[in-house]
């Protein structure tokens, strides 16, 4: 069972900070997705951050064959650099994992780009 990150609370008369990120569970068979958190930043960087820490989340909760690609992603200094620089440039990151009745997906872009 896969627990959700609280939902951010916008601050009142607040402008929407620059970078969004998010996390959703897709159950196959199922028409509707379930969010697993979701995080507003000012930074790429702090984006990827976020990224880390809901990916650990997610595979803390997946089993061993499962959570293989996303446990490799975390040390991937190389991918993490290469999200910075997608970010950065104006273009979103996604990251999406599985295991055989779910699919994850995991999200940061700047504000306005589509996500």
């Amino acid at each position: 069972m896969l627990t959700s990150a609280p939902p951010v609370t916008p601050r009142p008369g607040s402008q929407p900070l620059p970078y969004q990120c998010r996390a959703a569970a897709y159950p196959v068979n199922e028409a509707r997705s379930i969010a697993l958190g979701s995080h507003d930043t000012t930074s790429p960087r702090l984006a990827l951050r976020w990224l880390r820490e809901r990916t650990q989340h997610i595979t803390d909760q997946l089993d061993a064959a499962y959570a293989q690609p996303g446990l490799h992603w975390l040390t991937d200094e190389a991918e993490h650099e290469r999200a910075l620089a997608y970010m950065t440039s104006g273009t979103g990151y996604q990251l999406t994992l599985h295991d055989d009745s779910t699919r994850y997906v995991l999200l940061a872009y700047p504000a306005g780009a589509t996500s």
